[in-house]
Formats: structure tokens, sequence, C-alpha cells
């Protein structure tokens, strides 16, 4: 049994899921519009700072199958948000036909640290120092972010933002746990450095998931 999991999961065909939810888009781009969040478990990135280490471990999450991750999402929902975790460590091409059959625009949120699967409307590349992304991650990225969590980050920034497309959205966001101290110097880079917009994890303010 535990074979037959294995290669459905190789092939897509299962993913294991640690929740979905209906909410309001927090962050970037599409920051308070509706959305549709699956998080996938599973990621080995390993950021200290990460607000959902419970994803980390996929084996903590039920491995389902595409047909019934598709079933709880509302008729309404126009946009579904793949997260996690770190969903790339997985093959996302069916789980991505899938939504596009039933015309939803599908977006991604990764650090692109592993071989880009699946068809994107928006491909939202949140790179990270200790796995950084791929060439073809890079190239896809509709938007850059970056978390900034102390000075040393700024420099990350600009290394990270010389190897994205020239229409790829650039966006500095606090660590949450450091937004007061870090906010304010974002402020400033960002008055001085105006290629770079600020995006806030205004979900957390507003207090929805």
């Amino acid at each position: 049994m535990k074979k037959e999991i294995d290669k459905a999961i190789l092939a897509g065909e299962k993913l294991p899921v640690m929740e979905a939810f209906y909410t309001i888009q927090g962050e970037g781009m599409y920051q308070g519009t509706p959305a549709y969040f699956i998080r996938l478990g599973g990621c080995d990135v390993g950021c200290h700072w990460c607000d959902v280490k419970e994803s980390w471990n996929a084996h903590q999450h039920p491995v389902l199958p595409i047909s019934e991750i598709l079933a709880d999402i509302p008729e309404q929902v126009l946009s579904v948000v793949i997260t996690g975790g770190e969903p790339l460590t997985w093959n996302m091409d069916k789980l991505t036909d899938a939504l596009r059959e039933k015309g939803k625009r599908i977006h991604i949120e990764t650090s692109g640290a592993y071989s880009v699967t699946g068809q994107w409307d928006w491909f939202c590349l949140s790179p990270k120092k200790l796995k950084l992304p791929t060439q073809r991650a890079y190239e896809l990225a509709n938007e850059l972010k970056v978390i900034v969590y102390n000075k040393h980050d700024f420099k990350f920034a600009e290394e990270q933002a010389a190897k994205v497309g020239p229409d790829c959205m650039l966006l500095l966001q606090p660590e949450w746990s450091k937004r007061e101290s870090m906010t304010p110097e974002i402020v400033d880079y960002v008055k001085e450095n105006t290629k770079w917009r600020i995006s806030l994890q205004t979900h957390k303010y507003i207090d929805v998931p």
C-alpha cells in the first residue's frame, strides 16, 4: 500500500495537504482579494523564522487525491494559491491541470529551490538563503518577495533582484516578529530605492487565516 501511495505522490496524483481554506490574500500583488489557499506539507529549506513549521514534516499530514483536494473549493472562488511548506517539493502538474480545467486562476508561493512543475498564472518567488532558487524560478517570477529579518537582508534582496526579469514586481516584507524594528528600516530603504515596494502581512492585522 505504501509503495502505491508513493507512486501516486511522485506522479502528482496525491499530495500531502496540511490545510486548505478560503480567505483574503494578505500579501503581495493580490493583497486584499479573496483566494482559496492549499497549504501542502513538506519543506526542508529550514527558515528559522518560519511561522508554519508544522508544515515541514510531510508525514504528519494526510495524503489526498487531487479530486478530493478540489472537491472542497467553493464554486465562487476565482483564485487558488498553492503554498506550503514548499510546494515544489512535489509534482504540481496534475493539480494545476485540474484547477485549470475548473477555470481557476492558479498562483504559487515558493522558495523556488526545486524544479518547477505545474502551470502558473502568478509565480510569487520568495527566495531563502539556505537554498537558492533555480534559474527557471527566477525566469518565471512575476513577484519577488524578500523577507527582511535584519539589515543584511537588503543586500540579499538586491542580489536576488538582479536575477529576475525586468517586469518582476519587487517586494520587501518585514518578518513578523521583527516588524516593529524592521518596518521603519524598510520604509527608508524603499524611499531611497524606488524600484521596491513594501509588502505587509495584512491577514495578521485583520485576523484572518
